[in-house]
């Protein structure tokens, strides 16, 4: 089967807008639409599979909840491994986790300590990225097991809202597909 051919100026077309949700001002970035159109979200893996690949990823790593959609996808195509980030509780093991601010309170990241070999480069791949604050955490924990972390990509970013450049001044090279300004 042969990569669709779609664009990101086309893929942006696919990603619904949801004014007013969750809050009044709030323009929700609704990626639904895009997984569930098939060439849309083949387009979406391909794209971020040939970044991955290029950064010389040996792992890809997927914040819960949708970082799994994308990401087990991305390792998929690629032929490598994936690691799951995921929140407190979830894995039946001892696991290796941060807490990292937010903006009201704290939350908390887990993973297995034995998914990363020392050494190895891993991508992490997610939805969005917004403030950074649960990719910068991924990226710590990331490192804390031992990964080598220097590429991050996202199929959408919020440039106004500044986590892909808080992602550059902790040595992280950020892509993402597309950007919507001003939200």
């Amino acid at each position: 089967m042969t990569a669709p051919h779609l664009s990101p100026e086309e893929l942006k077309a696919l990603v619904r807008t949801v004014p007013d949700f969750p809050h009044p001002g709030i323009q929700f970035r609704d990626i639904t639409t895009l997984i569930g159109h098939h060439q849309g979200m083949a387009a979406s893996v391909h794209h971020l599979a040939a970044a991955a690949g290029a950064a010389g990823a040996h792992k890809i790593a997927g914040m819960e909840a949708r970082g799994f959609i994308f990401g087990a996808a991305v390792a998929v195509q690629l032929g490598l491994g994936f690691v799951p980030v995921r929140k407190p509780g979830k894995l039946p093991i001892d696991t290796i986790g941060i807490d990292y601010a937010l903006e009201y309170g704290t939350d908390r990241l887990e993973m297995d300590p034995g998914a990363i070999e020392p050494g190895k480069q891993v991508v992490i791949v997610d939805d969005l990225i917004a403030t950074g604050g649960t990719a910068l955490a991924s990226a710590e924990l990331l490192r804390k097991a031992g990964a080598v972390v220097t590429h991050a990509l996202f199929v959408i970013d919020l440039p106004d809202l500044g986590g892909a450049e808080r992602l550059r001044q902790a040595g992280i090279t950020v892509s993402a597909l597309m950007a919507f300004e001003g939200d």
